[in-house]
């Protein structure tokens, strides 16, 4: 039996109060890992798999909206438990879901995953509890009367489409952007822009340097993306998380230092840049998971860390030749805290779009930069 725990310190206060003693089974192996990352890290199959209340209430360091459990709740997660079951095997799931939408979600998802519907019991009587049980092959598993999930009685609204991987947003029954988080991000960029005037002087000693808005407000979406990567890729794990941040400075780091000891052409640099942004939009994090851990980690430094890496040589060779240095720094540091509001569009458009939009940023911010140099040059 695999016992797979993403918290260590939980699965050591079940090792120590459990009055079951589950992990003190020789046939008992623990993994500390997220559940995801353990599913497409092995090709075992099981005659059980059983998510038992996966819920963390935990956000992921650095995108605000990704729970530390989303990825297992997605269709493609749902697949690839599937195709861990052995002929005979059944999947499972059970948790306080607090709303019949949400319940319907998931069992609508295993679902068209499985192509029959699942058992499923609710518990309205203890917080809305509900288990959801499927069985590899429609034998495996025999329901209790009138526990049948039954797609056709239900209205059509109240199933929302299957969370997916490039959305996992489970508990977002809507494709919108909640007006709570549209207030507080309103609320944010008044403070914030409040802030720069106050600590960056004046608003007007910016306007030259709307380059390195643009440039602010995309890179804050460049991070935001690598952390999904990483995420679906590799596990929601606080290692993982650090291990971006590391990442991404190092980026910074390098960048910096070649500009200083090198002179790279503007043309040469844009030119990596949108070209290493295609290749992050046109290769899904979704085609890596089947590699091998070695070659996926390869490929998922190159397509989150080398856009950065070129986002921030276009920065730094612009930033050197600002003039007031304190008003360049403003106009980026407002663009950045722009960007990670406008993180909350993948609630809308899906990770993947994030890319674009920040092709699109960085675009606004070449042009501009552009009529800039032209106009330095007829000084």
């Amino acid at each position: 039996m695999d016992a797979v725990e993403i918290d260590p310190r939980i699965q050591q206060i079940g090792s120590q109060i459990n009055p079951n003693k589950p992990y003190d089974d020789p046939r008992v192996s623990v993994h500390i890992n997220d559940g995801r990352a353990f599913l497409s890290g092995n090709t075992d199959k099981y005659d059980l798999i059983l998510f038992a209340l996966p819920d963390s209430l935990t956000l992921v360091s650095g995108a605000s909206q990704l729970r530390l459990e989303s990825y297992l709740f997605t269709e493609q997660s749902m697949q690839a438990a599937r195709d861990h079951l052995t002929d005979q095997g059944v999947f499972a799931m059970y948790n306080y879901y607090r709303e019949p939408w949400l319940i319907n979600r998931l069992a609508g998802t295993v679902d068209e995953v499985y192509g029959h519907a699942p058992c499923l019991d609710t518990f309205t009587a203890v917080q809305s509890l509900a288990v959801i049980a499927i069985g590899k092959e429609q034998g495996n598993v025999v329901c209790a009367p009138n526990a049948v999930w039954d797609r056709a009685s239900i209205a059509a609204a109240e199933i929302p489409p299957p969370a997916v991987d490039d959305r996992p947003f489970l508990y977002l029954k809507e494709r919108t952007i909640p007006t709570l988080y549209l207030l507080v991000i309103a609320l944010i960029l008044g403070v914030s822009l409040l802030g720069v005037r106050i600590f960056g002087g004046p608003l007007r000693s910016m306007s030259g340097y709307a380059d390195l808005f643009f440039m602010g407000v995309a890179f804050l979406l460049l991070e935001t993306r690598s952390i999904t990567t990483f995420a679906l890729l590799f596990g929601t794990t606080w290692l993982v998380n650090a291990l971006v941040f590391t990442g991404v400075l190092l980026a910074v780091l390098a960048a910096i230092e070649i500009t200083k000891k090198f002179t790279v052409p503007r043309r040469a640099i844009i030119i990596a840049l949108f070209a290493s942004l295609l290749l992050a939009f046109l290769v899904p994090n979704s085609a890596l998971l089947g590699l091998p851990i070695p070659l996926r980690l390869l490929f998922a430094v190159i397509l989150a860390f080398l856009p950065v890496f070129c986002a921030n040589l276009l920065f730094t060779s612009r930033f050197k030749d600002a003039k007031n240095p304190t008003s360049a720094f403003a106009a980026n540091l407002f663009g950045a805290m722009i960007g990670g509001c406008l993180e909350y569009l993948s609630l809308v458009l899906g990770y993947q779009w994030l890319v674009a939009v920040v092709a699109l940023m960085y675009l606004i911010a070449v042009l501009i930069g552009g009529r800039y140099s032209r106009r330095l040059a007829r000084v």
